[in-house]
């Protein structure tokens, strides 16, 4: 049991930035678009945590500035999708492409690296103990000495289910995927409830995204190695519900942090633990299809 603690410690902190990019990729999914621009979102909120702790030495200003970067690259995409009615699926790989991209030109030209932007500071992202509970074997290892991103974002999975479920707002956003025409008879602008899903999303990629970065100290060209890809996965494998999310996310955190544990295995090929997290998430993408169709 020992050994399983630290693993399943690692897997919640993995899951972190995938479960926050999941929650804000949900709104847009129930809204009727597939937000394929999760990872330029978290990337774009990494390089503008990383970029502003830099300058100012302040998580919060870290904080703000992957915010504002993410809602930046989110509204763009809204106003292209839904004023311009371009293809969501183009506009979404767009934004990837313009992040990654974008990232490494602003690093040359404001840090003059190729990239790489090191955060060197005392300071660190704050753990937060659970009273009695970090004393309980595993479970202590599994709900407690975490950073207060990870608080946060189970936080806002609940948050989010009650704005989904037990409000007006949550019945309008999912009445636009299908029945916009009956929100629109009732005096009611369907793409207002639109906007506010990619805004949405572009709020919790960015503070996904700040966590990745600040929790390193680092930023790292493509640093978000495909999680936002990932995070679509398990809008899907979580039944597009905020609590199979939170489920489907930590499956995904425990094969990566399993990958991580398994690199100190000479026995296994290094390139196939490296894979295990993507090999995961095709093998249950496959599995769903054809759970679907029996």
């Amino acid at each position: 049991m020992k050994g399983l603690s630290p693993v399943l410690h690692s897997a919640v902190t993995i899951m972190t930035p995938i479960l926050l990019a999941a929650t804000g990729g949900l709104f847009t999914e129930l809204a009727g678009f597939l937000n394929i621009a999760l990872e330029g979102l978290l990337l774009a909120g990494a390089f503008s945590a990383i970029a502003a702790a830099y300058y100012t030495g302040s998580f919060a200003a870290a904080l703000v500035a992957s915010i504002l970067a993410s809602l930046l690259l989110s509204a763009l995409m809204a106003f292209s999708t839904l004023k311009l009615r371009s293809n969501v699926f183009i506009t979404g790989l767009a934004v990837n492409l313009l992040a990654a991209g974008l990232t490494v030109v602003l690093s040359h030209y404001f840090f003059n690296t190729k990239g790489v932007i090191i955060f060197q500071s005392d300071k660190s992202i704050p753990l937060v103990n659970i009273p009695f509970v970090k004393k309980l074997p595993v479970i202590g290892e599994l709900l407690s000495g975490h950073s207060v991103y990870v608080y946060a974002s189970w936080l806002l999975l609940v948050i989010s289910w009650i704005a989904i479920y037990k409000t007006a707002f949550g019945y309008r956003l999912r009445a636009c995927a299908n029945y916009s025409m009956a929100l629109a008879s009732l005096g009611l602008k369907p793409d207002t409830y639109r906007w506010t899903a990619f805004l949405l999303s572009g709020l919790f990629c960015g503070i996904g995204g700040s966590f990745l970065s600040l929790n390193l100290g680092a930023f790292v060209p493509n640093m978000t190695a495909g999680k936002g890809w990932i995070a679509l996965v398990v809008i899907f494998l979580g039944g597009r519900k905020p609590q199979g999310l939170l489920l489907a996310a930590f499956v995904f955190g425990l094969a990566d942090a399993l990958s991580n544990y398994a690199q100190g295995l000479r026995s296994v090929p290094a390139d196939f633990i490296l894979a295990m997290p993507y090999l995961l998430t095709l093998s249950a993408m496959v599995l769903v299809s054809v759970w679907k169709k029996s």
